[in-house]
């Protein structure tokens, strides 16, 4: 495949394709072509092109980083290859592999999954040189896996795009046995391509005019519409919905922000339709967010849902739940509600409370639901014919033991008497039997309609008719054993039929009423189609851009941390008109790994964007996470004290401490003189802190074993390098007491975005004379790990080093001996002790290092904006 030049015209796929060995190792491959991001655009052209050549960039870099870690990446051995299309432009080459499991080989198994992108090699690659130069001197051969197909034979095979047509010598070979060929991971594209897809949308022009309200904002608005105000649209809304949301017991900013969303969604005289919910940590922001969705759940108004990550999606869709949960007729209302995306990769069966809403289980449950043999309308019927004419069906059962006809055999088949052959049941015993062989069946099956049907399928009226059928089951169950069963079966059997003649036998649609069972594909778009609430990533909003029934509202949460591009996916979905961005640009943006694209400001959010540009944030002003000690610095520092401090955590029960003396407060600077390394790569290490850390952490565990007070530990650092050495020192020490109270997390700044402990032990790991902390310096960064803690924030750094840095640790530790906080390692005893043992390990490791010049290295392996790329150190 020749090299695309034009970027405008090619496709991300023909671009990845048409790269060589050296240009995806080439970092400068697009530099002279990128421009930074621009924060006004005069067009839709405009403003999609900005974003073209960073995610190029973007995704030679992802690429890239692949291969530079294929010798530990999954792989699978390639046991054939049917070509079925030629290398032509209107029709891209393709085939079908089949692969099978690699011998001889430690490598994790590769199994592919639609969207990765691997390559392919005659021999299993080792390091990223392998990969140059392996098919007779011929350029690599990349492969898109399309999709899994299934097949008769239960064989492994898989339809995938070529980037070029493998040698027919080859594949003779391959199907000789002569040759062995592999396939091996290297990223997965599935995000990159959608946002491509939404930066040329077809036809042009296509569901963008929600991204023209962006290009050039007007602020010169109020928050809220004037005019709506002063008729009073404002109190219509307030009335409503606040009584929707009293039992949430939000406090005045929370409540303002539900009510000015519902304010936007009435008003027909701003053009603005982005509104900004602004969530500092600790402010209740995903508390907020459920609020919200309740709310607009309430009011009818089709609502798109999405984050940047399953983790963000799930944690918003949980809460929600957990409100749902609490209504009167517990999950009647949640067809309403839809979650879906990839099942593996979020997990969903470790969350039981998500699984009634999760697309694929909802379809699944409704397909038995609909069944012509043993689904709703076929045991409904059967019920009430058993009830209203025992004397027919016993007729039926005493022709089946004789054996004397087809319907006979029928009847038998579909309900087995738990009697031994040779019995004969009398009719009254018939009766009973029968209907409790069935009775849970159709309990199954009634419960599981009013929890996956839509409201507007399944009316309040016949769900609490079916609530009491279930009583009745229930009830008559339990008095199975009774003496006087017969007695109280005869009187509910009454009430029983007459609930079952009220119900429906069917549910109005073309698909609940067919007399197939229809096809799994269709029940989900009919789920999709109907429910008012929906939840997903914004990458996989994609699928909804299909939906026939139009989108009102979409709300992004973490919006912050999503790639302006990447909300374009969800911004063409037809029909929405409203748009809510909650989020908190003063905490980590979105990864990106190239530091080229990162300099184009690749990575910045629409929500940040906005907001640079004036767009007035809707706060939510109090925090009910941090003891005042602990938010007093990123308060001032980072929010200019907006941010009040909730009664909650200024009472005096809030202030606990897990260890004696000053230095162990709710909030304290720990000065240790370490020695940063990099004798394992390129991500600084600090053994000294490494070991402080460790000697405080085993000082909690036992002041845990001695007073039995509950303590969950967090340990961050923004070092991988130094992440990994606390691990291994901790090891899984501690895991076991994790159930009875003590437990202890050691993460990246990343890994702890949005989490909370009760401790939180921060290792800064910079220690040099110059002054230097690289990334360390990142204002977001530090603001994220500075804001988990509830009761005690210890950070651990070197105060020297940190001071000359001239950044905001140089205001952090100013602030610490202002304060009194600021502490010295050597006071305590233990720290000493760990500090000497530390220093001593140290300085062997610096021996054999002399002589290499040590440089800053990269962050956790999910760092955004990330400085000048390190090599490795030899």
């Amino acid at each position: 495949m020749e090299k695309s030049t034009d970027i405008e015209e090619a496709s991300l796929l023909d671009m990845v394709f048409s790269w060589s060995f050296s240009d995806i190792r080439n970092k400068n491959l697009y530099k002279d072509k990128m421009k930074r991001i621009p924060e006004v655009f005069s067009s839709t052209t405009d403003y999609t092109s900005a974003f073209k050549i960073p995610l190029a960039e973007e995704t030679r870099e992802g690429v890239c980083s692949g291969m530079e870690s294929v010798g530990h990446a999954p792989a699978c051995e390639i046991s054939n290859i049917h070509m079925y299309a030629y290398n032509q432009a209107s029709n891209p080459l393709q085939c079908y592999i089949s692969t099978r499991k690699i011998t001889g080989f430690s490598v994790a198994h590769y199994e592919p999954k639609p969207g990765d992108l691997i390559v392919i090699s005659v021999r299993k690659p080792r390091r990223i040189e392998d990969l140059n130069d392996q098919l007779s001197g011929k350029p690599i051969i990349l492969a898109l896996v399309v999709r899994p197909i299934t097949t008769t034979d239960d064989s492994d095979k898989t339809q995938f795009q070529l980037s070029r047509e493998v040698d027919p010598e080859l594949l003779s070979r391959l199907a000789n046995k002569r040759v062995r060929l592999f396939a091996t991971y290297l990223v997965n594209l599935t995000p990159n391509l959608r946002i491509w897809e939404a930066l040329n949308p077809y036809p042009q022009g296509f569901s963008m005019d929600l991204a023209l309200k962006v290009l050039k904002p007007n602020f010169h608005t109020a928050e809220d519409c004037s005019i709506c105000v002063s008729v009073g649209n404002f109190v219509a809304v307030d009335s409503r919905v606040r009584g929707e949301i009293e039992p949430f017991k939000l406090d005045k900013s929370q409540k303002a922000a539900v009510l000015s969303v519902h304010l936007m969604r009435r008003c027909t005289h701003q053009k603005d339709s982005v509104k900004l919910i602004w969530g500092p940590p600790g402010t209740g922001k995903t508390k907020t967010a459920a609020s919200l969705l309740f709310s607009l759940l309430k009011s009818r108004c089709r609502t798109l849902v999405c984050a940047p990550t399953n983790i963000a999606v799930l944690q918003v869709a949980k809460r929600l739940m957990g409100l749902l949960l609490q209504s009167e007729y517990i999950t009647y209302g949640l067809g309403d509600v839809l979650l879906f995306g990839n099942r593996e990769r979020m997990k969903v069966d470790d969350h039981d409370e998500l699984l009634n809403v999760f697309l694929d289980n909802r379809a699944e449950v409704l397909s038995t639901c609909l069944s012509p043999t043993t689904g709703w309308t076929h045991s409904l019927i059967s019920m009430i014919a058993l009830l209203e004419d025992p004397e027919k069906e016993y007729k039926l059962y005493l022709q089946n033991r004789g054996g004397s006809s087809l319907l006979s055999w029928l009847s038998s088949w579909i309900w087995k008497p738990q009697v031994k052959d040779s019995e004969i049941l009398s009719l009254e015993e018939f009766l009973k039997e029968r209907f409790y062989s069935n009775d849970e069946h159709l309990a199954f099956l009634t419960k599981n309609l009013y929890t996956n049907l839509p409201t507007s399928f399944i009316t309040l009226d016949v769900v609490k008719k079916m609530i009491r059928l279930l009583d009745l089951l229930k009830e008559l169950r339990e008095a199975r054993a009774r003496i006087d069963h017969d007695q109280i079966f005869r009187i509910k059997k009454i009430e029983i039929l007459k609930i079952l003649n009220s119900l429906p036998k069917q549910f109005f649609h073309p698909i609940l009423s067919c007399s197939g069972i229809p096809d799994t594909q269709l029940i989900k778009d009919f789920c999709l189609q109907n429910s008012y609430l929906i939840f997903c990533t914004a990458s996989s909003a994609v699928k909804m851009k299909t939906t026939l029934a139009p989108v009102e509202m979409l709300v992004i949460d973490e919006a912050a941390q999503l790639k302006e591009c990447e909300s374009l996916i969800p911004f063409q979905v037809p029909g929405l008109k409203n748009v809510v961005l909650i989020g908190d640009e003063k905490q980590l943006p979105a990864m990106v790994q190239s530091k080229v694209a990162g300099y184009a400001d690749f990575g910045r959010s629409l929500f940040e964007r906005l907001a640079k540009l004036g767009k007035k944030k809707h706060l939510l002003k109090i925090q009910y996470r941090m003891h005042p000690s602990i938010s007093l610095f990123p308060n001032k520092e980072f929010y200019g004290k907006q941010i009040i401090d909730a009664p909650n955590v200024k009472e005096k029960a809030y202030c606990k401490r897990f260890l004696q003396g000053d230095m162990y407060g709710t909030y304290s600077f720990i000065n240790v003189r370490g020695e940063e390394n990099f004798d394992k790569g390129y991500s600084p290490r600090n053994l000294v802190e490494a070991a402080v850390v460790n000697e405080i952490v085993a000082k909690l565990f036992k002041g845990y074993c001695t007073s039995g007070q509950k303590v969950s530990v967090g340990i961050i650092s923004p070092y991988k390098g130094q992440v990994g050495l606390i691990q291994e020192q901790i090891g899984k020490k501690y895991a076991k007491y994790k159930d009875t109270g003590f437990s202890v997390s050691v993460r990246s700044v990343d890994g702890f975005q949005g989490g909370e402990e009760d401790v939180i032990i921060i290792s800064s790991v910079r220690s040099n004379e110059n002054g230097e902390i690289g990334f360390l310096s990142n204002h977001q960064r530090t603001n994220a790990a500075l804001t988990r803690a509830r009761y005690c924030l210890w950070v651990v750094g070197n105060g020297t080093t940190l001071t000359n840095s001239r950044s905001v640790w140089m205001k952090l530790v100013i602030s610490a001996k202002n304060r009194g906080c600021f502490y010295n390692a050597e006071k305590d005893k233990d720290l000493n002790r760990a500090m000497t043992a530390g220093t001593d390990v140290a300085e062997s490791l610096s021996g054999k290092l002399s002589g290499i010049k040590l440089r800053d290295g990269y962050g956790d392996s999910s760092s955004v904006s990330r400085p000048e790329g390190e090599k490795k150190v030899p």
